[in-house]
């Protein structure tokens, strides 16, 4: 689901951008400007293309820096694991993870809304999604590096939201 929400949103950006790009050509001529000198005409088409100059790298630096994983191939092979968000607690089936193995997070909530982040030993976040009542998120999640990862709400869930950490150990290999 998430491909295919990522699909929609860059088609539609691209779409926009076709007929913003339409209407900026389309209105170089002085000829739509009927009484208004030639230099303002200019100094608009600077200002929009310095701002499309300066804002395009930065949207596309931003974009590569999103939390959200990357989509995994190997999905079948991938390890499932059931975790299951209560006030104030995770239910996790297996807390536990090998590097460059895929695991599929089957998440869901008992009672209110959570959020599902997982975090790295350096405490950044690198996965996360909606833990919801009736419905399960898969996320699909390959850890790059062994260690102590934390699992945080990120939905405020309540009084203790606060507290409401567990932890996933990965290592470098399977144990036998």
């Amino acid at each position: 689901m998430q491909e295919l929400a990522w699909n929609i949103t860059v088609i539609c950006v691209l779409a926009l951008l076709l007929v913003f790009l339409f209407v900026a050509f389309k209105s170089t001529s002085s000829s739509e400007y009927k009484g208004i000198q030639n230099k303002a005409q200019r100094i608009r088409s600077w200002f929009f293309w310095g701002l499309v100059v300066v804002l395009t790298p930065v949207v596309g630096y931003s974009l590569t820096q999103l939390p959200y994983p990357d989509f995994v191939s190997g999905k079948e092979n991938a390890k499932v694991v059931t975790v299951i968000g209560y006030q104030w607690y995770w239910n996790i089936s297996d807390p536990t993870a090998v590097v460059n193995e895929p695991v599929a997070y089957h998440v869901q909530s008992a009672d209110v809304n959570h959020g599902f982040a997982l975090y790295d030993p350096n405490l950044r976040i690198v996965a996360q999604t909606q833990a919801m009542p009736g419905y399960t998120n898969i996320l699909y999640h390959t850890f790059s590096e062994a260690g102590t990862y934390k699992v945080l709400c990120l939905e405020y869930c309540g009084l203790l939201h606060h507290g409401m950490m567990s932890e996933i150990q990965v290592s470098d290999r399977k144990e036998p």
